[in-house]
Formats: structure tokens, C-alpha cells, sequence
């Protein structure tokens, strides 16, 4: 139904359907009556009009595709909204609407481009509800998780606002007296920013306010699953100020992806791609801008170990463990995924582990005020995992069951050894692989054996052992009695096949610029 003001799109979802991964075949499933009751009614998204776009967004206007492509809640399966599919013509306008407003934008001040962020952070602070609504319906996540993305993605918008300010060269002496040498920063030109589902908003922001900071100008593609979230930031930025082609968003399908991905990465007009997804996909990103040596920022795949030594706090390390393994249903790239445990603690964290698993854990749909876990975006390839541990003497303490749809119990496993695929592959899933240890070299080297290097975390009190994992994990962040790292102030990336560059912090502004050397010669002493 629709008004002048709003558009309610009413979301008909009981999990009995079939329900499978997004964008694949569904399949029929067996219909399990573990989920709660309030699951098999029906859930209404209601956004203001303005917010909830289905077009691209080219040129500073909204442009329709000769198709769309549906959007699905993950939650039970049903279509949300119908989105533009952009194809490689589509890709290529917006990269030429961005080439030509970057020859403007390079040339505001650093303190317009501030200006104009910090409206848009604004606005962004204002409609954290309904931007909220839009991660939860099209990604699945709690409604307190989304909110708390909102708070996240705002923070980065309003953190680069601050720093479009603070883009200084250097004065170097020269080893001459007739002349001076200068080191100007620039920006780079025109940006491919290309984006996942599980953050559909923040992964957006930590690129883009970079960006616009420092005079480059973007081109978005947004994950298939969650378009929406990006067409909305759009709308805020168009209510900003932020004049047209300087912010493009080109939605598309599945199917397109790959075709608009090449333009992205190609196209002579693109100076800049930044890519936040797997591993595989991102060497292949890499390839396509090679021929072109585009500068290039990659935040790829973790597999974060959780070390659990026997100095550390057995209450706080079970915090940590909640926290960092079940965001967003264990959704993310720097989730725990191995938890390494010293054999004098080991019983005891594993019990109040699982007893904390209990007591905080709720599956539902997202909008229920007491969900905290939410769908699977890649359901089979946890099942994979458990089953394969299971095979190999591992011993199932909780869960181990898949739901209905896309719904999976979180699940604490036992006993693991380090030639399961759960402890050699990341698990995007409530999946909890508890493997003893008995010496801290030991832990290491399980630990640094991933060949990738994202983020990382332990529990110890004990001074010398925090100063020496610390320094010794091959990963690029590192969270020492905390489970939770991202924050706008920080520099986050990883070491390793975990990707190249950092984002965030004053470094992430690095990541836009170029170094331009200027000598002033022929003066007079």
C-alpha cells in the first residue's frame, strides 16, 4: 500500500517456505518447529518513500535499468523490492559521470568537502531508525545490530569530515641551496568502490567518506543481496549538498555482477578500486585492474583465532568470545573463528561458554526486540563444516542442527583437531570450534598457520605473554582482552592474503591520495 509520505511494503514471512541462499535455487526443506512462534507471522518493512530507492543513482539522478532483480528478506524468503539491474553500459556512464565531476570536486576546499560530510553524517544520525530497517529486512541482522551499524557508518562519514582538514604535504631540506623541495598530496581521481552484504552500509561509508574527503569521486557497486541500504545512502548524500557524479551507486544482479565488476576495473577513466569481500574474488578484481595498474585496496577474507591462555579472566574471555563469534550470526570478516584453549582452563571456559550460549542466544527474524541471531547467507557450507568435524571425532556440547530455511543453531564443538575444515577454512556461521593447547608456541603455530591474517585475539593477564603473542600473531589486528576491535579511529586491514591497504583511521585517508614531488628550482640564495 502506498501514501503520499510513506510506502509500507508488506513482507508475507513464515519460515515454513522454502527458503534457501539468496540469489540460488531454492530448494524444498524439511519444516522444523524449533524456530519461535513469532517467526510464522508476517513482518512489514516500512520506510519513508524517500529512502527506499530501487533505481541507480548516476549523475546526481535516479536512472532506471532495462530490468530489475529482486531483493529478498533472507529471513523467510519473500521479495522486499524490485532494484534497477545495471549492466556494463550502465557502469560505464556512471564512471564518466564520475571522471567529470572529479575535475570540479578535486577543486573544492578541503574545508567544503568538510562541510558538505558532516551533513551528510547529519543525516544520516537523523534516520538511523529507517536505515536500520533497511540492513535488518535486506541482511537479516537484529534490529540492535543494525542500529548499531547505522552508529558505525555514521561515525566513519563524520570521522573523515574531520580529517578532509588535516591532508598535509611535507617541506623537505634540500641538499642544494638553490632550490626547495615540496611533496604535495593529491587525489588519485575516480574510485570503484565494490562492497558485501554483511555490512551494507558501514563497508560503504569507511570507503566513500575517505574518498570525498580528500576530492575523489565514486562509483558504488553494492552487494546483490543489499542493494537498498546503498541506494539510501545516495538519497542522504543528494540531501547533503554533495553535487551530482561525485557519489554514483550501480546496483545489478547476480548474473551482472561480473560484467559490471570489469568495467569497474578496467575502465581507463577508474584510478582507485576498493574491494571488501572473499579472498577468491578479490585476486580476480586484482587481475582485471592490473593491466590498467590501478591503485588498489583490499579487505578480504579472515579466519581470526580466539587464544584462550591460562592466565587469562575465564568471565571476560567468555564475553569476548559472545561478542566477537556472534555478530551478525558469525557473519563477518573478522569474527572468531578458531578457539584455542590452554588445557588448564580449557573445561572451564567450554562449560560457561556454553552456558552463556544458553542464556544470550535467540533466532528469529530481525525485527524482534529479543532476536540476536538472525539467516545464514551460506547455510550449506556450515553444515559442511560441522558434519566434517562431527566425522572426525569432534564431540557437539550445543546446536548442530540446521532450522528452518536459512536458520542454524549456533552449535559449540569439542575435541577439534587442526585437520578439520572448520579450523583450516573460515566458517561464515554460530559456529564454535574449541581445540586444547598446551604451550603457547604451540598456540602460535596454529594460530599463524591460516594463510590469511586478518584479525586476531587472546586472553591473558599476564604482561610478558601479551607483549610477546601480541608481536608475534601474523594478522593486522589484534584485540588483547577485547573481542571487538572496529572503530573509525583505528587502522583496520590484514596482513597476508587478508588484503592490502587499511581503512580508517588517518591511514585510511592514504589509500585516495597520490605523492606528487615538486622541485622549485633557479632561486637565488
Amino acid at each position: 500500500e502506498e501514501t503520499s509520505s510513506r510506502t509500507r511494503i508488506r513482507v508475507g514471512g513464515h519460515l515454513p517456505r522454502p527458503v534457501g541462499v539468496r540469489g540460488k535455487r531454492r530448494e524444498k526443506r524439511t519444516v522444523l518447529s524449533d524456530l519461535p512462534a513469532a517467526m510464522h507471522r508476517h513482518y512489514s518493512l516500512d520506510v519513508s518513500a524517500p529512502l527506499l530507492r530501487t533505481q541507480a543513482f548516476v549523475d546526481g539522478r535516479w536512472v532506471s535499468a532495462a530490468s530489475v532483480f529482486p531483493v529478498l528478506d533472507p529471513a523467510t524468503g519473500q521479495e522486499i523490492a524490485r532494484v534497477s539491474d545495471c549492466g556494463p553500459a550502465e557502469a560505464k556512464q556512471a564512471v564518466d559521470a564520475a571522471y567529470k565531476a572529479f575535475q570540479s570536486w578535486k577543486l573544492c576546499t578541503a574545508k567544503e568537502r568538510s562541510v558538505l560530510l558532516k551533513k551528510w553524517f547529519e543525516l544520516l544520525t537523523l534516520h538511523k531508525d529507517e536505515l536500520a530497517k533497511l540492513i535488518t529486512f535486506e541482511c537479516g541482522k537484529p534490529m540492535r545490530e543494525s542500529l548499531g551499524e547505522i552508529a558505525y557508518s555514521a561515525s566513519f562519514i563524520e570521522w573523515f569530515s574531520e580529517e578532509a582538514r588535516r591532508v598535509y604535504g611535507d617541506v623537505v631540506p634540500a641538499s642544494v641551496n638553490d632550490r626547495k623541495i615540496l611533496l604535495l598530496k593529491q587525489p588519485v581521481g575516480v574510485a570503484s568502490i565494490i562492497t558485501p552484504w554483511n555490512f551494507p552500509s558501514a563497508m560503504i561509508t569507511r570507503k566513500v567518506g575517505a574518498a570525498l574527503a580528500v576530492g575523489c569521486t565514486v562509483v558504488i557497486k553494492p552487494a546483490e543481496d543489499t542493494p537498498l541500504s546503498a541506494l539510501a545512502l545516495a538519497e542522504l548524500a543528494q540531501q547533503a549538498g554533495i553535487p551530482a557524479g561525485v557519489l554514483n551507486v550501480v546496483p545489478c544482479s547476480r548474473e551482472k555482477a561480473p560484467a559490471v565488476g570489469e568495467v569497474l576495473c578496467t575502465d581507463p577513466s577508474v584510478a582507485k578500486i576498493s574491494f571488501t569481500g572473499s579472498t577468491a574474488t578479490g585476486k580476480v578484481l586484482l587481475k582485471l585492474a592490473a593491466d590498467t595498474v590501478k591503485k588498489a585496496s583490499m579487505e578480504l577474507g579472515g579466519h581470526a583465532p580466539f587464544i584462550v591462555f591460562d592466565s587469562a579472566d575465564v568471565d571476560k574471555a567468555v564475553a569476548g568470545a559472545m561478542a566477537s563469534k556472534f555478530r551478525n550470526s558469525g557473519q563477518t570478516c573478522v569474527c572468531s573463528n578458531r578457539f584455542l584453549v590452554q588445557s588448564g582452563i580449557h573445561d572451564r571456559f567450554v562449560e560457561k561458554l556454553g552456558r552463556a550460549m544458553d542464556a544470550e542466544l535467540r533466532m528469529g527474524h530481525g525485527s524482534e526486540p529479543d532476536t540476536t541471531q538472525g539467516p545464514l547467507i551460506n547455510i550449506r557450507a556450515v553444515v559442511h563444516h560441522i558434519s566434517d568435524a562431527v566425522s572426525r571425532g569432534a564431540k557437539v556440547l550445543r546446536g548442530g542442527k540446521r532450522l528452518d530455511g536459512s536458520f542454524m543453531e549456533p552449535t559449540l564443538l569439542a575435541d577439534v583437531t587442526t585437520d578439520m575444515l572448520c579450523t583450516q577454512e573460515e566458517t561464515f556461521g554460530p559456529l564454535v570450534p574449541v581445540i586444547r593447547f598446551n604451550t603457547e608456541e604451540e598456540a602460535l603455530a596454529i594460530a599463524n598457520a591460516a594463510t590469511v591474517g586478518l584479525a586476531g585475539y587472546f586472553y591473558s593477564q599476564d604482561v610478558s605473554q601479551i607483549w610477546r603473542v601480541a608481536e608475534a600473531l601474523e594478522v593486522g589486528m589484534v584485540g588483547v582482552n577485547e573481542g571487538l576491535l572496529s572503530c573509525p579511529e583505528a587502522a583496520f586491514g590484514g596482513v597476508k592474503q587478508s588484503g592490502l591497504g587499511r581503512e580508517g583511521s588517518k591511514y585510511g585517508i592514504d589509500e585516495y591520495l597520490e605523492v606528487k614531488y615538486m622541485c622549485l628550482g633557479g632561486l637565488k640564495p
